[in-house]
């Protein structure tokens, strides 16, 4: 995912977790705000709850390849945060696509038609 769309200023965080709404199935946590932008940021957060930093980071990795390979789905100009629950660990990559699918489409972040 190219940098522009990725969410890395704590400031930026912290305004999306007080003023954003938040959405979650068994395995995420998703909150999301406009953000006033042409297109979405999208940023992660992996407590120490679920792993070592080994585990951390492949869990970061497992999701932010789901989400390049659905950004174009994404509606955008909102600010996105996805929280992993500790049962993501355990999920094959399909199981976790569908969780992030089911969530981003329960927060009304998913276009049907998948226009850029």
């Amino acid at each position: 995912m190219n940098k522009e769309y990725r969410l890395r200023n704590n400031e930026d965080f912290k305004k999306v977790y007080k003023r954003g709404k938040n959405y979650w199935n068994r395995n995420l946590v998703l909150y999301k705000m406009k953000n006033g932008l042409n297109y979405s940021r999208v940023g992660f957060t992996v407590s120490k709850k679920i792993g070592n930093s080994v585990v951390r980071n492949r869990v970061k990795r497992r999701l932010k390849e789901i989400l390049r390979k659905n950004f174009n789905m994404v509606r955008k100009e909102y600010d996105i945060i996805i929280i992993p629950k500790k049962n993501v660990v355990d999920l094959k990559h399909v199981e976790l696509e569908s969780a992030m699918l089911h969530i981003l489409k329960t927060s009304g972040l998913l276009n049907d038609i998948g226009d850029k």
